[in-house]
């Protein structure tokens, strides 16, 4: 009697608090709520981070017409945490964004004639440096050798003057002020090849450093995706050929995985096949292990990236949204940023630590399950003019905790890449012990274990 007047009594302090805790899901109206957020689709569990997403800026819809280009940040149950608007600050197409070690984003976008790099801030929505380099549409640039160098995808850079096309893979060193390697393409391929020579040749749009000289990158326009070996200037590995559209069609940001046994694999957006596709290499050719994606499941698949549990998050740039799905093509997590989906990430970022498909014994061709379909013109709009109204971090969001382990905060300096933040363990900012409900269900837990003991010590 006296141990169940003492659960009740306990169990009634703690009444508020677990009603509390249960009411962190349910959402008010706050601006970046989900309750008042129209462009959330299929959450069937929250997502293992912020879910960041770069937005292009160009509307398919009524024929076709220029939009705002913005970076969208998104909690893991669908709220929408921040959004940077990066045409308020001269930018006109957003194209890739990269997570930083510190907890920053490297992003790449254009302006007029020319393409902008710089390091942001989510937290504080501040620049905290940035590139400007005098070259056109650049959709992909990366920030390698801790910080020092810039990797260029460089792409639209025909030389009238000597009459041949200079796309090309090049390094800028930004403490030299200069470019210290460049690899063209032109003496790897024939003019014949690829789109048009004099405008849009190669329309390289994506390079990744996968390792100590070696450079994956996407020739769009050659149907493939290659390794360069910066000492030797060779092609090491190449997937896919000019023409062969079955194993890609004008693809986008392929990304480099290895399996448990080393062998070397491919996952890419293989865009004008609305797929996504997984290849491994096999002898001196490849074997695709995966496809993601029939009929009008996806429509211009732009990135796919393998997150650390296994699912892939895709960036369906027609459909306007952000999917996490699991190998087998079950949608679990579901978002839509207007207008024109490019490049999507997941912090933090481990892709390092990513299993390919053959390791989680899922290889074949999956159509998709789960999702919303809302893809439509009026639900876009109203996504969009949603979208819009927030500016920096939505009413109700706030950064996490970003102090460093000597307690001090985060610096916006112009140093670049200033090295590795130690950072909380969950999104929320608070380490893994205190996750929202944990210190609560651990007060029950040994409530009832006393109380049980109490018990057996009175039968004893």
């Amino acid at each position: 009697m006296a141990v169940g007047a003492i659960l009740l009594c306990c169990l009634s302090l703690f009444a508020p608090t677990l009603a509390a805790q249960s009411n962190l899901t349910a959402q008010s109206n706050d601006q970046g709520s989900i309750a008042s957020n129209p462009c959330v689709g299929t959450i069937e569990r929250p997502a293992n981070g912020t879910t960041v997403v770069a937005v292009q800026g160009y509307s398919w819809l009524d024929e076709g017409q220029k939009r705002e280009a913005k970076l969208v940040g998104i909690g893991p149950d669908g709220t929408v945490k921040w959004v940077h608007h990066t045409g308020d600050h001269g930018m006109v197409w957003g194209y890739d964004v990269d997570p930083m070690p510190n907890g920053n984003l490297f992003v790449t976008g254009t302006t007029q004639g020319k393409t902008v790099v710089y390091e942001f801030n989510p937290r504080t929505q501040e620049h905290v440096w940035k590139e400007t380099l005098p070259i056109e549409d650049t959709h992909d640039i990366d920030l390698i050798n801790n910080g020092t160098q810039l990797l260029v995808a460089n792409l639209r850079n025909y030389n009238e003057e000597e009459n041949r096309n200079d796309d090309s893979i090049f390094v800028y060193d930004l403490q030299k002020d200069e470019v210290v390697w460049r690899w063209y393409f032109q003496n790897h391929y024939d003019s014949d090849v690829g789109g048009n020579y004099t405008k849009d040749w190669t329309h390289v749009n994506d390079v990744d450093k996968i390792g100590p000289g070696e450079y994956l990158a996407s020739p769009r326009n050659l149907d493939q995706a290659i390794v360069i070996n910066r000492s030797t200037g060779n092609i090491d590995m190449q997937l896919g050929s000019y023409g062969e559209k079955d194993i890609l069609d004008k693809q986008h940001n392929p990304d480099y995985l290895e399996s448990e046994d080393g062998t070397p694999t491919l996952l890419v957006a293989d865009s004008e096949n609305n797929r996504i596709v997984e290849y491994e290499k096999e002898g001196d050719g490849w074997n695709r292990t995966w496809s993601l994606g029939k009929g009008d499941d996806l429509s211009w698949p732009r990135d796919a990236d393998r997150l650390s549990n296994g699912n892939t998050l895709v960036g369906d740039s027609k459909h306007e949204r952000v999917m996490e799905v699991t190998p087998k093509g079950k949608v679990v997590w579901e978002f839509y940023t207007p207008w024109l989906v490019y490049d999507v990430a997941r912090l933090p970022d481990e892709r390092a630590e990513s299993p390919t498909i053959a390791d989680q014994n899922a290889t074949g061709s999956y159509a998709f399950k789960g999702a919303t379909e809302k893809y439509d013109a009026e639900s876009m709009k109203q996504c969009n003019a949603y979208l819009n109204s927030i500016d920096g971090w939505a009413d109700g969001q706030k950064p996490a905790n970003t102090t460093t382990s000597d307690g001090t905060g985060v610096q916006d300096d112009d140093e670049r890449n200033n090295g590795s933040l130690g950072g909380p363990d969950d999104d929320s900012g608070n380490s893994a012990t205190s996750l929202p409900g944990f210190n609560v269900v651990v007060a029950l837990v040994s409530l009832l274990a006393a109380a049980a003991l109490l018990v057996r010590e009175n039968r004893d």
